[in-house]
């Protein structure tokens, strides 16, 4: 009889987000979960940054223009803490609908009140979070609100149906990047995107359909390319010069959300600059196949010539390299360094010594 490999149902969401609203996002984000899960998908991806917007007003505003500087601290204001009510939410309807979610967010550093990532969130069917993947460097205008990962969040995750993964916008072009995945096994892979690139720039759904049809057959395996598109409140908002609203009106230079085979082959899409939802019936015994003739990270390849390493550690900015000292309340006009040159400070009468204070290091 031999091994079998399963089938199963995928989903595309290209939407636009409720600009810079963080609840009205995940609301929006679990009705399109419940949607999708009614037409039998099984796994459900999202568009890049989509809970609670893109940072493309540097598309058009200067860096350091008010309204920039406006949007940013809503921006932060609005993003996403992980765990917190917010993933509570997604994870909540991807319970529900029985259904693997991966969307884009604005993660939030917990306990920060400025450290930003560009982040996919992974979510099982159960409702449980696999883990998340932060964008290694911010693009452009990305990059005056967001800090890059690190290796760390370099992986696939398991599912009952083979190995997924994500990558964001650009990183889909690192080779080192896809290697990375396809050598962890990725089976199913999905690319968000945002709403649209820099004016005078390439069109996005030219640029979407060329890298997931590259990164499919390089990888052999399925691509699910999910693009962002905007709304009119979106529109109205990202408007700075009279020009900006032919750019933004123009359906070419948004949208493109398509679903890729093995082989390179186009399983449907690419959809205009609307809000859609696509799916396709995927079976991963196509992975098989394609693997049979080119495995990258296999048969065919060189260990022997090329290896490539990811360096999983996460470099700390700060952390105790020994316990801080402790400075109790000295007598007017002498510094508590004073009392320390001569070797450890007694305690006062009746007070008593302060505890060892242990190693912190930043978590």
């Amino acid at each position: 009889m031999g091994d079998t490999y399963p089938k199963l149902r995928v989903a595309v969401a290209q939407a636009a987000p409720v600009f810079l609203n963080r609840e009205a996002s995940v609301d929006k984000a679990c009705r399109i979960i419940e949607e999708a899960s009614a037409q039998s998908a099984q796994l459900v991806g999202f568009p890049e940054s989509f809970i609670p917007a893109h940072p493309v007003w540097h598309h058009f505003r200067p860096a350091t223009e008010k309204g920039s500087h406006r949007l940013g601290r809503e921006l932060f204001k609005n993003a996403v803490e992980i765990p917190g009510p917010a993933t509570e939410a997604l994870c909540a309807a991807a319970r529900k609908a029985k259904c693997y979610v991966v969307i884009g967010i604005c993660e939030k550093r917990t306990g920060s009140m400025g450290t930003l990532y560009n982040s996919q969130l992974f979510i099982d069917c159960q409702g449980r979070i696999l883990g998340k993947h932060q964008k290694l460097t911010p693009t452009l205008g990305e990059r005056l609100v967001h800090t890059g990962g690190f290796g760390d969040t370099l992986r696939s995750f398991d599912t009952e149906f083979g190995k997924i993964s994500g990558l964001i916008c650009g990183e889909n072009n690192n080779a080192l990047a896809v290697f990375a995945l396809v050598a962890q096994d990725t089976c199913i892979h999905i690319a968000s995107w945002p709403n649209h690139f820099t004016p005078g720039g390439v069109h996005m759904p030219d640029e979407v359909l060329v890298t997931s049809r590259s990164l499919a057959y390089k990888a052999n395996c399925f691509v699910l390319s999910c693009c962002g598109v905007i709304s009119e409140e979106m529109e109205e908002i990202l408007l700075y010069r009279d020009s900006d609203r032919a750019f933004l009106q123009e359906a070419a230079n948004g949208g493109g959300s398509c679903i890729i085979a093995p082989n390179g082959r186009v399983i449907t899409g690419p959809l205009g600059g609307e809000e859609d939802i696509l799916y396709a019936d995927i079976d991963l015994e196509d992975v098989v196949e394609a693997r049979l003739r080119y495995d990258y990270a296999g048969h065919y390849n060189r260990p022997d010539v090329f290896t490539l390493t990811v360096r999983s550690a996460v470099p700390r900015l700060f952390q105790w390299q020994e316990a801080p000292p402790v400075f109790p309340q000295t007598s007017a006009g002498v510094s508590p360094e004073a009392d320390l040159e001569g070797g450890e400070r007694p305690s006062p009468p009746g007070e008593e010594k302060s505890p060892e204070i242990p190693i912190l290091k930043a978590p």
